[in-house]
């Protein structure tokens, strides 16, 4: 059995055949999450469930699911913490890795990618790490520029002007000529 060594904070080898009959349940421990929350900058992870369903495809295992967490996010403005909630659809394709012996004879190999590539995952063995799957889907899914509840005030503290609320001179100025 050729099992890759696990590199993940989340790692669930899933044998690719055969695969499990019942959709697979992720639910990390509170160790997994802590390291997770380490690696995507987060204080905390407070709760991360994905359910996935593996169906075979040819050439491939197709993964369908849905990831929830909770987090506790730093606001891109003021830096404060504050709690989101992640709710992200997971569609994934596993596919064997390719065989690489014509490019390393020095042929070049032209690939053409379709959209649905870009959600594709090598793997090598008889095995897949559907935990790390699970992992990347959580990164993509927090946006780095969330806006706590006091960002607004953290910009007007700054001296930032906040979207319909000008003042100054050139503001006056400016709703002088409007009025005009």
């Amino acid at each position: 059995m050729n099992a890759p060594a696990p590199r993940s904070e989340l790692t669930r080898m899933v044998k690719a055949r055969p695969l499990p009959g019942e959709p697979m349940v992720i639910e990390p421990s509170v160790a997994e999450r802590a390291a997770l929350a380490a690696r995507f900058g987060l204080r905390e992870i407070t709760m991360l469930r994905a359910e996935v369903a593996l169906e075979p495809k040819p050439n491939a295992i197709r993964a369908t699911g849905r990831l929830t967490a909770k987090v506790m996010q730093p606001c891109a403005v003021s830096g404060e913490e504050f709690p989101v909630s992640i709710d992200e659809p997971i569609d994934l394709r596993f596919i064997e890795q390719r065989n690489l012996a014509a490019s390393e004879e020095g042929e070049e190999i032209e690939i053409e990618l379709e959209a649905d590539d870009c959600d594709e995952i090598e793997f090598s063995g008889d095995m897949f790490d559907l935990g790390e799957a699970v992992a990347q889907t959580l990164g993509l899914a927090i946006d780095p520029y969330a806006e706590g509840p006091g960002a607004d005030a953290a910009r007007k503290a700054a001296g930032i002007v906040v979207e319909g609320e000008q003042d100054g001179p050139l503001a006056a100025m400016l709703s002088a000529l409007k009025k005009d």
